[in-house]
C-alpha cells in the first residue's frame, strides 16, 4: 500500500506539500485524516477489549457470569457451561457484557465482535476512556495522575486510527517481507500494557515523521561534545578511530572537522553525539542552549544515513548501510511510564557489561547448539558538561544527551536465512488474521514441531542461562530478534542487554566494571524471570493465538513448554540442584503485574535502580507447565 505523507525539509520534520508556481495547486492533506468515526470504533472496540482482557488477568476486575451463561454458573465454570456470556459492571450505571474464553494463565481471549456496553439499561458506544473513568476507584490511579493516563490512552487510540488507515499490511505479505518491513507492521505495541503508545510530546508531524509505523527515513543530528565533560566508552578491540570509521564516512568527518574549525575549535578537544531530530529541537537547543553557547556542544548538522525507527521508538536501524550499527538515541517523550532517556552514568559501563555477557554466551555450548547470542551494544557516549549534572538529585534532565551503538544483526544470518522481531509473533493484521498462524501454516511442519523449534530458539537457552549462569534477560517480543528459515524460527539474537540484563547471585564471580548488573532478589522471585517474563509476558499471548485459531490446543502448548524444560533437565544433570532452586515447574508463581505498575504511578513504573522490590502482585498464578 503506498503511503501519502506530506514533503520534508532537510531537518525530516514534515511541512506540508510545497507549491508548484508551473502546474495546478497541490491537493490539501488533513493530517488528522486518520480520525473517523469509523476508525475509532474499530480502535475503540479494540483497546477496550482489551483493557477488560488484561485488568482481569491481573485480577484488578473480576468478570462474572452473565444471564444465560447456564443454570448455577460460577466464573470457575462459566467457560465450561457457555464461553459466550460474561457481563462487567464498572459503576456509573455502566456494564459490559461479552464472549470469551479463560484460558490458561487467567488469560481472556475475548470476542472483540461480541463487546457491548450499556449505560443505565441503554446501548453505548465504547470508549476506553470512559471505562478509565468507569473503573477509576479500583483501578487506584492517583487522582493527579488520571489526567496523565487518559492522555497515554488516547494517543493509544489515536495511533491505532492511524494504523487503521494506512498501515493495513496483510499477514500474507508479511511472510515474504523483510526484516524492516516487518517492524512497521507491527500495529500492537506491547500486549500486556492497555496504555502502550502514549508518547507524550510528540505532536501529529512528529507522529508520522517518526512512529515506527510510519516507516518514514529519519537522518540523525549529530553534536560535537567537548571531551572534558563528555565519556565515551568503548567495547573490547574497538577505538574511537574504529568506531567513527564504520559509522561515518571519510568526507563526513572531515565536514565536522571543517565546522569546528571554522569556530576556532580544535577537534581533538571534541567527540561525536548523535541525537533523534526531536531531541534536538525540542530539548536541546533550548534546554541545553546554554552549553550550545559556551560551544562545549556544537551544532553538526544531519548526518546522511537514512535510519528506521524500531519498535522501541529512540532505536534506528541503518538503511542505507544496514551493516552499521544501530543507534539509540536519549528521548525525552513520556511513553509507557518512563520518560525515554539514556543515562551518562549508567551507560558508562554498558560495553564492559555487553561484552561479558557475550563471551558468557559464546563459550557455553548448550547456548551455541540453539544458536543463540547477543547483540552487542559497542560503544556509549553520554555528556555531562551541563547544569543539571552539578546539582545532586537526579532527574530526567540527565538523560536528555547520551547515545549508544548496538551490532546490527543482518552480517549474522546465513542463505535462506531471514529476520523478524520476535513481537512479529503476536501480530493480528486489521483483519484479525494472525502472523503466527500464517507461519504455522506457511512452514513444512506441524504446529507442535513448529513450536518446538520455535522453544528451542528462544525458551530453552534463557532457561539455560538462569540455571547455568543465574543470568536474566528481559526477553519480551520487541527485544529479541528471530531469525526465520522456512517461516520456522531457528534461533534467536538477545538485544537491549546493557539495561535490562541480571545476574541473580549474591557470590557469582563478576568483574567489576560489571557489578552493577547483580540483582540481590528473593529465591522465589528469580524463577519469574521465566515464570512472569516468558510464560506470562509472551507465551500466554502467543498459546491464546494459536489456541483461537485452532492451530494448536492450548494444553498441547504448554505439553510442549513442559517437555523442553524436562527435555534440559535431562540433558544437564549437573543442573541438578539448580533445578530444584529454580523450581520452574512448581504449581503456582508470583502473580506479577505490569498494568499495576502503571497505574500506581504513569510516570515512573519502578524505580530502575531496585527494580525487583517495586514489583506489585497479585496472588498466584497456577503454573501452566506444573508437574
Amino acid at each position: 500500500m503506498t503511503l501519502t505523507h506530506p514533503t520534508e525539509h532537510t531537518t525530516g520534520h514534515p511541512t506540508g506539500h510545497a507549491a508548484d508556481p508551473t502546474g495546478p495547486a497541490p491537493r490539501a492533506v488533513d493530517p488528522a485524516d486518520h480520525l473517523t468515526p469509523e476508525h475509532l470504533a474499530v480502535a475503540q472496540r479494540h483497546l477496550v477489549a482489551k483493557a477488560i482482557a488484561e485488568y482481569a488477568h491481573e485480577r484488578i476486575i473480576a468478570p462474572v457470569p452473565a444471564p444465560g451463561a447456564g443454570p448455577g454458573a460460577t466464573p470457575a465454570t462459566a467457560a465450561a457451561a457457555d464461553p459466550a456470556a460474561w457481563l462487567l459492571e464498572t459503576g456509573r450505571g455502566a456494564a459490559y457484557r461479552f464472549r470469551a474464553r479463560r484460558l490458561a494463565l487467567e488469560h481472556w481471549a475475548i470476542e472483540e465482535e461480541s463487546l457491548e456496553r450499556r449505560v443505565d439499561g441503554e446501548p453505548a458506544p465504547l470508549d476506553a476512556q470512559e471505562l478509565v473513568v468507569e473503573l477509576a476507584p479500583v483501578l487506584g490511579i492517583p487522582d493527579a495522575l488520571v489526567p496523565t493516563y487518559l492522555e497515554e490512552v488516547a494517543s493509544t487510540l489515536a495511533a491505532a486510527c492511524w494504523k487503521l488507515a494506512h498501515r493495513r499490511v496483510p499477514v500474507a505479505e508479511l511472510l515474504g517481507a523483510d526484516y524492516q518491513e516487518v517492524e512497521a507492521a507491527m500495529t500492537e505495541g506491547h500486549p500486556g500494557f492497555v496504555a502502550n503508545n502514549g508518547r507524550i510530546g510528540f505532536d501529529l508531524d512528529d507522529y508520522t515523521a517518526y512512529a515506527p509505523e510510519a516507516g518514514r527515513a529519519v537522518r540523525l543530528v549529530w553534536l560535537a561534545a567537548r571531551r572534558s565533560v563528555t565519556r565515551l566508552s568503548l567495547g573490547a578491540g574497538l577505538s574511537e578511530e574504529r568506531l567513527w570509521a564504520g559509522e561515518l564516512d571519510p568526507e563526513v568527518r572531515a565536514g565536522f572537522a571543517a565546522r569546528l574549525v571554522a569556530l576556532g575549535l580544535d577537534p581533538d578537544d571534541y567527540t561525536y553525539l548523535p541525537l533523534h531530530p526531536w531531541q534536538w529541537r525540542s530539548k536541546v537547543a533550548v534546554t541545553f542552549a546554554p552549553d550550545l553557547a559556551r560551544r562545549d556542544l556544537v551544532h553538526l548538522g544531519e548526518g546522511p544515513d537514512a535510519y528506521r525507527a524500531q519498535q522501541s521508538i529512540r532505536t534506528f536501524f541503518n538503511t542505507d548501510r544496514p551493516e552499521r550499527h544501530y543507534v539509540k538515541t536519549a528521548l525525552a517523550i513520556q511513553n509507557m511510564g518512563f520518560v525515554r532517556g539514556l543515562s551518562p552514568a549508567y551507560m558508562a559501563v554498558t560495553p564492559a557489561i555487553n561484552d561479558w555477557v557475550a563471551d558468557l554466551v559464546a563459550g557455553d555450548p548448550t547456548l551455541a547448539g540453539c544458536g543463540f547470542t547477543v547483540l552487542r551494544e559497542r560503544a556509549a557516549v553520554g555528556y555531562t558538561g551541563d547544569a543539571f549534572h552539578r546539582h545532586t538529585a537526579t532527574s530526567p534532565y540527565r538523560k536528555m544527551l547520551a547515545a549508544l551503538w548496538r551490532e546490527s544483526p543482518l552480517p549474522r544470518t546465513g542463505p535462506g536465512e531471514r529476520l523478524a522481531t520476535m513481537a512479529s509473533l503476536l501480530h493480528r493484521d486489521a483483519e484479525g488474521r494472525a502472523l503466527a498462524t500464517a507461519m504455522v501454516e506457511a512452514s513444512s511442519l506441524d504446529a507442535r514441531e513448529w513450536l518446538r523449534s520455535y522453544l528451542h530458539a528462544y525458551v530453552r537457552p534463557l532457561v539455560h542461562c538462569l540455571l547455568a549462569h543465574d543470568l536474566a534477560f528481559m526477553p519480551h517480543g520487541e527485544n529479541l530478534v528471530l531469525v526465520l528459515r522456512d517461516h520456522v524460527p531457528v534461533r534467536a539474537l538477545m538485544k537491549d542487554v546493557g539495561e535490562e540484563v541480571a545476574v541473580m547471585h549474591p557470590d557469582r564471580p563478576l568483574p567489576a566494571e560489571v557489578e552493577r548488573v547483580r540483582a540481590d532478589v528473593e529465591p522465589d522471585v528469580k524463577a519469574l524471570a521465566l515464570h512472569t517474563d516468558v510464560l506470562d509476558g509472551v507465551l500466554r499471548h502467543l498459546a491464546a493465538i494459536l489456541h483461537v485459531d485452532g492451530v494448536l490446543d492450548q494444553d498441547d502448548f504448554w505439553a510442549e513448554v513442559a517437555r523442553c524444560l524436562d527435555q534440559h533437565a535431562e540433558e544437564h544433570p549437573e543442573l541438578a540442584d539448580a533445578v530444584a532452586a529454580y523450581d520452574l515447574r512448581r504449581p503456582t508463581f508470583r502473580h506479577s503485574c505490569l498494568n499495576r505498575l502503571q497505574l500506581r504511578n504513569t510516570l515512573q513504573m519502578v524505580d530502575l535502580a531496585d527494580q525487583s522490590s517495586s514489583l506489585l502482585y497479585a496472588g498466584e498464578l497456577v503454573n501452566p507447565v506444573a508437574r
